[in-house]
């Protein structure tokens, strides 16, 4: 009796233990918890005319046109500066539409929205510099 009772004893204190070093090793591994960002910048969205795309299947022929409408999130403080550089942005655009296949739906005529923020992500980091945009909002698609 005392034997299983030491034993049950021993086996719950190792369990302690084990299970405290593991926390600390985690806690080294990860670091101290960061505190949320209390002062993060104020952002505005910055419209941008609409862009006519070409829709071009995989194999690169041409299935249509589509009309986006689409504004993105920057800080208040880049928004002039952004809004000086939207041709950039918007020639960004246009040289990768017409060879990024947008295709989707079984005629081809649907264009794939995820497929264009990500052009519109990609040619506002060359265009604006990186982390500049924080976020792409498409408003519209309108078959052209």
């Amino acid at each position: 009796m005392v034997k299983k009772l030491l034993f049950g004893l021993v086996l719950l204190l190792l369990g302690v233990a084990v299970g405290g070093g593991a926390a600390y090793g985690v806690g080294m591994l990860l670091g101290p918890p960061r505190p949320a960002e209390a002062h993060a910048e104020p952002t505005a969205f910055v419209p941008v005319p609409d862009v006519l795309a070409p829709i071009v299947f995989h194999d690169t022929r041409l299935a249509g046109y589509v009309r986006f409408s689409f504004s993105i999130e920057v800080d208040q403080s880049k928004e002039a500066e952004v809004t000086e550089h939207i041709p950039l942005l918007l020639h960004a655009i246009n040289m990768r539409t017409y060879k990024t296949p947008m295709a989707s739906g079984p005629d081809g005529t649907l264009p794939d929205i995820s497929v264009f923020r990500r052009i519109v992500e990609q040619a506002a980091t060359e265009a604006l510099g990186t982390n500049v945009v924080k976020r792409v909002a498409i408003t519209k698609a309108d078959p052209a």
